[in-house]
């Protein structure tokens, strides 16, 4: 349900505010901002030699746009997670184990009537995305590349600007969205799991080299370092949401992602270092706490980072290093501010589980949650619950209706993106154009088998750059 409060306006209207505006701009009549483009910082050569060209608009800080209270933080259990069998543990094995039946029995149903978004073609294509989303992940790594040792060479040296450089291109390549790096302390250590999804203890000792027994996963403590990633995920099938058409990209992403972390992992081993990445999915330690750290993105009203590049369209993954690299500061893009006001998200929400406070938080809403920080915390149970009883998905409506999940390349996005960090004033304005243009309503999901979509769904002409 929408406000009735909210104000609505016409698109003629919005589009006279934002001329209006981009006049003000081209005139100098705006209030001059803080944000000073990147661009003009360097030369053509060191914008390559940095790797790290986000958004004018988009300003590092000191601290993050999320309140943290350090000394509340704890490192998180990650079985407290209601993913899989940790659903159990809050709602009860019968409630889950009701809720599996359930879900089955709808996936027959949906398949023998044929409902569009959940077909037999539809299953089928997240089937074969999810073959390799589970497929083998190794702490360690394949360990299969030659080291600088087995060479006989020196190992690679450099400085940690250099080292971040060379892992972003190298990354990139291999298919990451967004690469950042966060350095570890007595602080940010709190954001690795204390235990993985399957019961293993993650523990740090003072060794040389990295291992793994059958009760816990030991990392260096000379590996200070958490490469935190991106993934983009298809905007075009995530608003076919809710349903197994849309679950696919998702799949599709995590299987994405588990490439990209053979590779880096093989690549760090070649250069002489470690690299430790996730032994399952969603493990080693909190990817949304991570990519806030290293920048990448905002935490937002889902609870969730949004990425001022991609929005919400993006799946987080994480490994640590001892090759020393120059960490990244969080950001400032407006987002979290933005969140505030909109409440698209929430309102969207069909079971409720996302929340509509004008404020965020110090109070968490379960276990799931890891105190310490505020933000909107999210009602995981209500969320899996309409999951597995009614979606028969992994839903994602909050993920399709965000004003962020945008991938026009309209000069009018630009400057709604833009808008939200450096006039807040007008971040009603801009819930409202996402209203009027219906950005947020579900498309068709048949019309998806006969569109001519790039590789992997995803907008392969926008880069980091567009911005």
């Amino acid at each position: 349900m929408v406000d009735e409060g909210k104000k609505l306006i016409s698109r003629r209207d919005f589009l006279r505010i934002a001329g209006l505006s981009a006049s003000s701009i081209a005139a100098g009549n705006l209030p001059s901002t803080s944000h000073t483009p990147l661009m003009s910082k360097m030369s053509p050569l060191s914008k390559q030699a940095a790797g790290k060209v986000r958004p004018w608009w988009v300003r590092e800080v000191d601290q993050p746009t999320v309140e943290i209270d350090w000394d509340q933080v704890r490192r998180f259990d990650a079985r407290n997670t209601v993913r899989g069998l940790g659903f159990a543990k809050y709602a009860g094995q019968a409630e889950l184990d009701r809720l599996n039946k359930l879900d089955a029995e709808i996936e027959k149903k949906r398949i023998l009537e044929g409902i569009p978004g959940y077909t037999l073609q539809d299953y089928a294509l997240n089937d074969a995305q999810a073959s390799i989303a589970r497929g083998k992940r190794y702490f360690l790594g394949p360990q299969e590349a030659q080291t600088p040792e087995e060479r006989g060479v020196p190992k690679w040296t450099g400085s940690p600007a250099e080292a971040a450089r060379v892992l972003r291109a190298s990354m990139r390549h291999f298919g990451a969205a967004t690469i950042g790096f966060v350095q570890l302390d007595e602080n940010t250590r709190k954001l690795i799991y204390s235990h993985d999804p399957d019961g293993k203890k993650i523990v740090f000792e003072e060794v040389d080299e990295a291992y793994e027994t059958s009760a816990k996963r030991v990392i260096p403590n000379k590996a200070k370092w958490v490469i935190v990633y991106t993934v983009q995920m298809s905007t075009e099938t995530m608003k076919r949401a809710p349903t197994i058409l849309a679950e696919q990209t998702t799949k599709l992403s995590y299987g994405r992602g588990l490439e990209v972390q053979f590779k880096t992992q093989e690549f760090i081993r070649a250069l002489g270092y470690q690299c430790l990445g996730e032994a399952s999915s969603n493990a080693l330690g909190i990817s949304p706490a991570l990519a806030v750290m290293a920048g990448l993105g905002e935490l937002s009203r889902q609870n969730r980072v949004i990425t001022p590049e991609f929005g919400p369209m993006v799946r987080i993954f994480k490994m640590i290093t001892d090759l020393p690299v120059e960490p990244d500061k969080p950001i400032d893009a407006g987002i979290m501010e933005f969140c505030r006001q909109c409440k698209k998200c929430a309102e969207a929400c069909p079971a409720s589980a996302l929340s509509l406070d004008d404020e965020p938080s110090w109070e968490t809403t379960g276990g799931w949650n890891n105190p310490g920080h505020k933000a909107y915390f999210e009602d995981s149970i209500k969320c899996r619950t309409y999951m597995k009883s009614e979606a028969g998905s992994n839903c994602g409506i909050c993920f399709a209706v965000c004003p962020f999940a945008k991938k026009e390349k309209a000069w009018l996005h630009q400057w709604v993106k833009a808008g939200v960090s450096t006039f807040p004033v007008f971040d009603g304005v801009i819930r409202s154009m996402d209203d009027a243009f219906s950005y947020g309503a579900q498309k068709n999901p048949e019309e998806w088998w006969y569109l001519d979509l790039p590789e992997f769904g995803i907008d392969t002409e926008q880069t980091t750059n567009d911005g």
